[in-house]
C-alpha cells in the first residue's frame, strides 16, 4: 500500500490531498514498518493545506469535510512508536502557524481535536517529544484572541470551568530545561493578554492561582543561589566565579522581566497576587532581615545580594502598591523582620532545608502546608530615628537592632564597605526614581527632592492650608508639625492589617527623615576609605535632594564639606610636585567633565549588578607601593575626589558648572629655555627630532649587558610637559644630533651613585597611565587593566662635575614644570569659600 505513496501525480493538488487521507484512513495500525509512510503523509498534509490556505480554498474545505483532524487523533491513538507522535505534534503546530483564514483557525479549534491532543498523556521522558509538544501549545496560544480563545475553554453558568492549554502549560514552568520555561511564560503571556474576564477569573482562582505564589518561591531560590555565588566569589575569585555570578544575574531579572509583562496584562487580581506573593515569600522574611548589621549565619540572603534585589525589584516591577508598600517597611526598625526571618509565610515554605546560604537549595521544590500568616508583636518603643536634625549621624554600635531599615541603609553609606554603601545608595537612588512611588512617601522616608517639596507646599497654601504656606515661607518653622501623610499611614495600616507588622511607638516626621539622609550623604563624601566612584554616587543623590542648595545647605553641612575639600585641595597641591605632575591638567580636565556629566546625570550611572560585581580596584599586591602605577592611580582617585568637593562647593554657592575647569591657559616657550637654546617647539621632541647641543652632556648608557652606548643627555621642559633626551651626534653636523630615547622628566627621581660619583640614577616612568586609555564600557567585575613597570637608567658621564651638571639640569626643570603646573591651576585652587 504505502509503495503507491510514490507514484507520479501533482504534488500541489487537491487530487493529491484526497489520496493522502483515502491512504491514512486506511491505516489500522502504525508500527515499524508503516511509521515512515505516515510520517510522510502528515507532514505533505500540513504543506498542501499551508498552499492551499494561499491559493485554494477548497484544500482546507476537503479538509473539513473529510474531519483529517479526527484521523489525526485516530493515528495518535492507533500508534506505537514516538516518531509519528512526534510528526503529528509538528504537523498540527504548522498548520495552526501558517493558517491565515479565520474561519481555518475557527474550524481548528472548535471541535474538541485540539484540547484532546492537549491532554494527551504523552511520554516527556523523551525530550524531544517534550519540545514539540510546547512548541504545539505554544502555536494554539499565538492564535488566541477573544473570539477563539472561548473554543477552547469549558462554561458552566457563566464560568470557566475548564482551560486544558492553561493548565497544561503551567505543569512545565518550572522545568529544568530553560528553553521550555521560556515558551510556558509566551504561552501564558498571549493567554492574560487575550483580557477574556471570565478566563481572567479562572486564572485568577484556586488551585490556578497557586501558579503565581510557585513562581515566587521559584524565583525567591533563584534568589538564594545567586547570594551563594556572591558569599564563595572571595574563595574563588576567577572569571568563572564572575560568569556564573552574570549568568544567575541574567535569569533572575528575566524572571522579573516576565513578572512586568505579567502586570502589564492588566488583570488586576494577577497584580495583587504577585505583590503578596513577592512581599510575603521573599521581600519581608528574607530580604530585609539580610540587611542586618551583624549579619546572622543562619540567612539565605546577604545583606548585598538583598540590596542588589531590592534595586531589581523596585525598576523592573512596575506595581504602585508594591512599592509603596516596600518604601513603608523603611520605617520599620529591622528586628521586626530579623526575629521572623523563618516564619513559614501564608501557608507556604521552599522546600529547600538550607540553613545558611551556602548550601544548595532545591529550585524546584515548592510544597503547599497550613500555616498561618506571619503575626510580629513588637514592644512599644520609640525608633532610633529621633535624633536632632542637626546633628551629623553619630558613630553607632552595629550590634544595635533597633535601628530602622532606612537608618540601617544610611548607616551603610557612612561606614559600610563599598559594596553595601554603593547598593543602599543604589536603593534610595532607585526608590527616588520609581515613579510609581507617591511623593509623599519619598517625603516620609527623607528622599522627596527640594524642588517637589516646594511644589508641594506651595500648592498647600494656595489650597489655604495655613501649615503648608507657613513652611514654604519659613525655612525652621512647621517642624513640630510635620507628620506623616495620609497615603504613608494608609500603607502602614496595610502592613499591620494584610501582613500582620506593625509597629509601636511614634515616628520621627519627615523632616528629621530628611536632616538624617542629607547627614549621611554628606558624611559619605568627608570619607577617605571608600571608592571615587560610590563618592560621585554619593554626589548625583545630594544634587537630586538639593537642585536649590543655596536655599537648604545647612552650615554643618557647609563646614564639613569645606574642611574636606581643603584638605584634598592641599593634597592636590602636593600632586604638583609629584610623579605624574605632566598629566595633572589632563586627568583634571577629563575627570571635571565626567563628574558634572555624572551628577547632572537624570539617572544614576550605574546598573543594579555593579553592586554584585563592582569593577575591580587597579591597584595589585604584585605592583610595589613605590611604582609609579600606584602613584597614577592614588593622582587619578585624588583628581576624582577633588572635582567632585570643588563641584559641590560651586553648587553651594549658587553657581552654575562650567563645561571645563577654570585653568589658565598655556604659554609660549620663554626665550630663554633650555627647549628654546635646543631648538624645540611646543610639540615636543620625538624619536628622529633634529636638536641643537647647546646643553647637552655625554654620557654612556648600556640597554643591554656588555652593549654600552655614547649618547648626548639633556633635560627640557616645554610648559606643562617635560623630557630627558638621549640624543646621537650628527657626524656631518657639528653640534648637532637626533634625539634617539625621549622619556618622561616626571618622576625620574634623580640619585647620583654612593659609590660612584659620574653615575645617575634614574626611575624612568611610562609615558601614561594605562587605565586612563580604558574601554569606556565593560562588564562589571571583568575589567583587566595591564600595570606598566617603571624601568632604570644609570648614566655614566665624563666626570663627577659633569654628573653634578646632569642632575642639577634635572631638577632645575622639574622645578620650572612645577611651578608651570601650579600657575595653570591656580584659579582652580583658590575657590573663594
Amino acid at each position: 500500500m504505502w509503495f503507491s505513496f510514490w507514484r507520479s501525480r501533482d504534488r500541489f493538488s487537491l487530487d493529491e490531498l484526497r489520496y493522502l487521507t483515502n491512504q491514512l484512513q486506511k491505516v489500522q495500525i502504525v508500527n515499524d514498518v508503516n511509521k515512515d509512510f505516515v510520517i510522510e503523509a502528515l507532514r505533505s498534509i500540513a504543506e498542501l493545506l499551508t498552499y492551499g490556505d494561499q491559493h485554494d480554498s477548497s484544500f482546507f474545505e476537503f479538509f473539513m469535510e473529510k474531519q483529517v483532524m479526527g484521523e489525526f487523533v485516530r493515528i495518535l491513538n492507533i500508534s506505537r512508536t514516538v516518531t509519528v507522535s512526534l510528526q503529528l505534534l509538528q504537523t498540527i503546530s504548522i498548520l495552526i502557524q501558517n493558517l491565515r483564514r479565520e474561519h481555518a483557525i475557527y474550524y481548528m479549534f472548535s471541535n474538541e481535536h485540539v484540547n484532546y491532543l492537549i491532554t494527551y498523556s504523552f511520554d516527556f521522558r523523551n525530550e524531544e517529544l517534550l519540545s514539540y509538544y510546547i512548541s504545539f501549545l505554544r502555536a494554539i496560544s499565538g492564535k488566541l484572541n477573544k473570539n477563539t480563545i472561548s473554543l477552547l475553554v469549558k462554561t458552566q453558568d457563566e464560568e470557566v470551568v475548564s482551560f486544558p492549554l492553561y493548565v497544561e502549560a503551567i505543569r512545565f514552568a518550572f522545568h529544568e530545561e530553560s528553553m521550555v520555561r521560556t515558551a510556558v511564560r509566551a504561552i501564558t503571556l498571549n493567554v492574560y493578554h487575550v483580557g477574556d474576564e471570565f478566563v481572567n477569573k479562572f486564572i485568577a482562582s484556586a488551585p490556578q492561582s497557586d501558579y503565581f505564589s510557585n513562581l515566587v518561591s521559584f524565583f525567591r531560590d533563584q534568589c538564594i543561589n545567586l547570594s551563594k555565588l556572591f558569599s564563595e566569589r572571595p574563595k574563588n575569585p576567577c572569571s568563572e566565579s564572575v560568569s556564573a555570578i552574570l549568568a544567575k544575574v541574567d535569569e533572575i531579572e528575566d524572571n522579573l522581566y516576565y513578572f512586568s509583562d505579567v502586570i502589564s496584562a492588566g488583570i488586576p487580581v494577577v497584580g495583587s497576587l504577585i505583590t503578596d506573593n513577592i512581599l510575603q515569600l521573599l521581600i519581608l522574611p528574607l530580604l530585609f532581615p539580610a540587611l542586618q548589621i551583624d549579619a546572622d549565619s543562619n540567612l539565605k540572603i546577604g545583606a548585598v545580594t538583598s540590596l542588589y534585589l531590592l534595586c531589581c525589584i523596585l525598576r523592573i516591577v512596575k506595581i504602585k502598591d508594591l512599592a509603596n508598600t516596600i518604601a513603608a517597611a523603611l520605617l520599620y526598625p529591622l528586628e521586626t523582620f530579623a526575629a521572623n526571618s523563618e516564619v513559614k509565610i501564608n501557608g507556604y515554605v521552599s522546600g529547600n532545608n538550607c540553613t545558611n546560604e551556602s548550601e544548595e537549595p532545591l529550585v524546584d521544590s515548592v510544597t503547599l502546608v497550613n500555616a498561618g500568616k506571619l503575626c510580629v508583636d513588637i514592644p512599644n518603643k520609640a525608633t532610633s530615628s529621633q535624633v536632632h536634625p542637626g546633628g551629623i549621624i553619630a558613630e553607632r554600635d552595629f550590634s544595635c537592632s533597633h535601628l530602622s531599615l532606612r537608618e540601617t541603609l544610611l548607616s551603610y553609606v557612612t561606614d559600610g564597605d563599598d559594596a553595601r554603601a554603593l547598593g543602599s545608595l543604589s536603593v534610595l537612588a532607585t526608590l527616588l526614581q520609581t515613579k510609581e512611588l507617591d511623593e509623599s512617601m519619598l517625603d516620609g522616608i527623607g528622599i522627596l527632592p527640594q524642588r517637589k517639596q516646594h511644589k508641594k507646599l506651595l500648592l498647600q497654601a494656595l489650597v489655604g492650608e495655613g501649615s503648608g504656606e507657613e513652611q514654604l515661607f519659613s525655612f525652621e518653622s512647621g517642624s513640630a508639625r510635620d507628620s506623616f501623610s495620609s497615603e504613608l499611614d494608609g500603607y502602614l495600616k496595610k502592613l499591620k492589617e494584610q501582613y500582620g507588622v506593625f509597629i509601636g511607638g511614634a515616628a520621627a516626621s519627615p523632616r528629621i527623615h530628611r536632616n538624617q539622609v542629607l547627614d549621611a550623604l554628606v558624611k559619605l563624601l568627608c570619607r577617605s576609605d571608600i571608592s571615587t566612584e560610590i563618592l560621585w554616587d554619593g554626589g548625583w543623590l545630594l544634587r537630586q535632594l538639593l537642585p536649590y542648595s543655596e536655599a537648604e545647605f545647612k552650615s554643618h553641612h557647609l563646614k564639613l564639606l569645606k574642611d574636606s575639600y581643603r584638605n584634598c585641595r592641599s593634597a592636590l597641591v602636593q600632586e604638583t610636585k609629584g610623579i605624574w605632575v605632566d598629566l595633572l591638567i589632563t586627568v583634571l580636565c577629563d575627570q571635571w567633565k565626567k563628574c558634572k556629566r555624572a551628577i547632572e546625570a537624570s539617572s544614576p550611572r550605574k546598573e543594579p549588578k555593579c553592586i554584585l560585581l563592582p569593577f575591580q580596584k587597579l591597584n595589585s599586591e604584585d605592583i610595589p607601593a613605590e611604582s609609579s602605577f600606584t602613584a597614577g592611580e592614588r593622582m587619578s582617585e585624588l583628581v576624582k575626589v577633588f572635582v567632585l568637593l570643588h563641584q559641590l562647593q560651586i553648587f553651594s554657592l549658587g553657581r552654575a558648572l562650567t563645561e571645563q575647569p577654570p585653568i589658565q591657559p598655556q604659554i609660549d616657550i620663554p626665550e630663554i629655555s633650555r627647549a628654546r637654546a635646543a631648538g624645540l617647539d611646543v610639540s615636543g621632541p620625538k624619536p628622529g627630532t633634529e636638536v641643537k647641543f647647546v646643553h647637552a652632556l655625554p654620557c654612556r648608557i648600556a640597554f643591554e649587558r656588555g652593549k654600552e652606548r655614547h649618547f648626548h643627555f639633556l633635560a627640557v621642559s616645554v610648559g606643562t610637559l617635560g623630557w630627558v633626551l638621549l640624543a646621537e651626534e650628527l657626524p656631518l653636523k657639528q653640534n648637532y644630533g637626533i634625539v634617539r630615547v625621549a622619556a618622561p622628566l616626571a618622576g625620574t627621581n634623580p640619585r647620583i651613585d654612593d659609590k660612584h660619583a659620574r653615575w645617575l640614577h634614574l626611575r624612568i616612568r611610562p609615558s601614561t597611565l594605562p587605565f586612563l586609555d580604558a574601554p569606556k564600557s565593560g562588564t562589571p567585575g571583568e575589567t583587566r587593566i595591564k600595570s606598566l613597570v617603571d624601568g632604570r637608567w644609570t648614566l655614566a658621564f665624563r666626570d663627577d662635575e659633569s654628573c653634578k651638571t646632569a642632575l642639577s639640569m634635572i631638577l632645575e626643570e622639574i622645578n620650572l614644570q612645577n611651578m608651570e603646573v601650579e600657575r595653570r591651576l591656580k584659579p582652580v585652587l583658590d575657590l573663594e569659600l
